[in-house]
């Protein structure tokens, strides 16, 4: 899948991009509230690419303007949410450099438009660990409402804690879309 909109470009993850990956993903306020580690190498970077950024719905996402450095990530994989186990999650991660531009919400409103439209799901999920304020305003931007907290889970900074989980029905979606 590869997808443009108005600024990004959404793509399949290659092993060239480790360096742009590592670039972003070894800051240490980026990883930890999206519950990874920051990386250490551009190595373990490639490593990540093949193992877990090679998934057949998780995307790069880089600017129009920028084709060539990857600035974050978003995909679909099945939720782990207590109401919705197996229903599809979007989850996404965006370099601090890119904070509070937009880019992720325009991202996700793509993710949840082909969640809807080509794979006929009824509803979307969406997380946030406690306290990372800057993703739950994504989610909430996007038209998701708050359902319920997850079971506890270890964090990367050694804490358990749960997932705060979001949905939004095809209905309400279509209601959005229309209307926002």
């Amino acid at each position: 899948m590869m997808v443009t909109t108005e600024r990004l470009v959404l793509r399949p993850w290659r092993e060239e991009d480790a360096e742009s990956l590592y670039r972003y993903a070894c800051d240490e306020q980026v990883g930890p509230a999206a519950g990874w580690k920051p990386h250490e190498s551009v190595e373990e970077s490639r490593r990540i690419i093949r193992t877990v950024l090679s998934q057949p719905d998780t995307l790069a996402v880089l600017l129009r303007e920028r084709p060539e450095e990857t600035i974050g990530s978003v995909g679909v994989f099945p939720t782990d949410a207590p109401d919705g186990k197996g229903e599809p999650e979007i989850g996404y991660w965006i370099g601090r450099p890119f904070w509070g531009q937009g880019f992720i919400p325009e991202a996700v409103r793509e993710l949840l438009c082909w969640c809807f439209m080509e794979r006929g799901a009824a509803r979307v999920w969406c997380g946030h660990s406690p306290g990372n304020d800057k993703s739950r305003r994504v989610i909430e931007k996007c038209g998701f409402t708050y359902v319920c907290d997850g079971p506890s889970v270890l964090w990367p900074d050694g804490q358990e804690r749960p997932t705060c989980y979001y949905a939004i029905a095809r209905e309400d979606w279509e209601k959005e879309a229309r209307h926002g």
